[in-house]
């Protein structure tokens, strides 16, 4: 039992620190990693909230990861809704500062990076699925037969151009956050030694037999009580 509620509470503090991740680069007022520039655009032109948008982006690349035949669990569809709720609710509260030069942003964009790295770790590690975007990426990967990197660069690219078309923020935090994003991952994982290709990713099938077990054992333990 207290091995899923863990998973759920790592599950639920990875993604939240993701969308801390975002708010932090947004606020640095020097520029987004690419797909958040694409989702600022979007929420421009719809007249929405970054997190609406980004929900909206999220739930789309989800269908897309499927169409593709890429397996989702739990994790995928939580991490759908819960980071753009937590960037909303943080751009609501307006806990984190603003940025008034660019030395501060770069520390910020930093900060953010950092976040964002260990924020995957938390919750990839959970093996509940991976988010929407890497899902399509695994998936295409497989479909195309076409290597990651290359298909991870051409979708960046292609959301960047249309982020920045839509009125997203591009400037230099975007740069450092596309260049920097891979090395903060690699710094968080081999801190943790945290292997992703050992990792199995569970579907949504095994994560509803797990909380299936869950529920039925708690169950239990309250008819015992009684």
């Amino acid at each position: 039992m207290g091995g899923v509620l863990k998973k759920v509470l790592r599950l639920t503090c990875g993604i939240s620190l993701c969308g801390s991740a975002t708010v932090f680069m947004l606020n640095s007022n020097i520029g987004l990693l690419p797909w958040d520039v694409f989702h600022e655009g979007i929420s421009k032109v719809m007249g929405i909230t970054i997190g609406q948008a980004s929900i909206i982006v999220s739930l789309i690349v989800f269908l897309l990861s499927i169409a593709v035949g890429e397996k989702v669990g739990i994790g995928s569809i939580v991490n759908v809704f819960l980071a753009g709720w937590v960037i909303d609710f943080l751009n609501y509260i307006n806990i984190i500062p603003k940025a008034d030069d660019i030395f501060n942003g770069i520390i910020m964009v930093i900060i953010g990076l950092l976040l964002l790295a260990y924020g995957c770790y938390l919750y990839m590690g959970c093996g509940l699925g991976y988010g929407p975007r890497d899902s399509l990426l695994v998936g295409l990967n497989k479909k195309l037969n076409k290597s990651i990197n290359l298909i991870k660069t051409a979708m960046e690219v292609t959301v960047l151009l249309i982020g920045i078309l839509l009125g997203g923020s591009f400037g230099v935090g975007t740069v450092i956050s596309a260049l920097g994003t891979g090395y903060a991952m690699e710094m968080i994982f081999k801190l943790k030694k945290f292997d992703v290709a050992k990792l199995k990713q569970k579907s949504l099938m095994d994560s509803f037999h797990d909380f299936k077990a869950f529920f039925s054992l708690l169950s239990t333990k309250k008819s015992s009580i009684n």
